[in-house]
Formats: C-alpha cells, sequence, structure tokens
C-alpha cells in the first residue's frame, strides 16, 4: 500500500479499542489490508501530518502502522475488531 494515499481517518470506537490496547501494552495480532499479518505489543498511537499511526513493538523492534491500513486485530479482551474507515 502506498503511504501517499490520502489518509482515511478509522472509526471512533476501533480508534478508542487501539487506545486501550496501548494503555495496557496488549499484545495484538493484526491483519493489513495488503494480506500481511503483524503481531506485536500496542505501545503508542501517534500523528504525524495528519495521519494517526499505531506503534507496535515485535521482538525489540518498534514499527509504525497506519491505521487506514489495519483491516483488523485481534486480542482476547476484545476478540476480533474488523477497522471501519
Amino acid at each position: 500500500m502506498s503511504t501517499n494515499e490520502e489518509y482515511q481517518p478509522i472509526n471512533c470506537d476501533d480508534y478508542d479499542n487501539l487506545e486501550l490496547a496501548c494503555q495496557r501494552h496488549w499484545v495484538l495480532s493484526l491483519t493489513l489490508r495488503n494480506g500481511d499479518a503483524v503481531t506485536g505489543v500496542a505501545r503508542d498511537m501517534i500523528s504525524r501530518k495528519h495521519v494517526e499511526y499505531l506503534v507496535i513493538d515485535n521482538a525489540g523492534t518498534s514499527n509504525e502502522l497506519r491505521l487506514d491500513h489495519i483491516a483488523s486485530f485481534t486480542h482476547p479482551e476484545l476478540g476480533t475488531v474488523v477497522v471501519s474507515v
């Protein structure tokens, strides 16, 4: 997925669930819209140039995932959440 495409904000409930995951440092299993799967500890939500990102840690490496590139995420406390844009 191109990082130059216009950012589409995600649904507020989905955003709130990701914020909760960051506050509790939950391990999330994420599926991206391009089909890639990513697992990591939710650390932070950041905004840069009007684009929002989820920061996750995986094996000591920090990754920033555009929120509108996340198709779904899973955690036992939340179940599977399909992200709406």
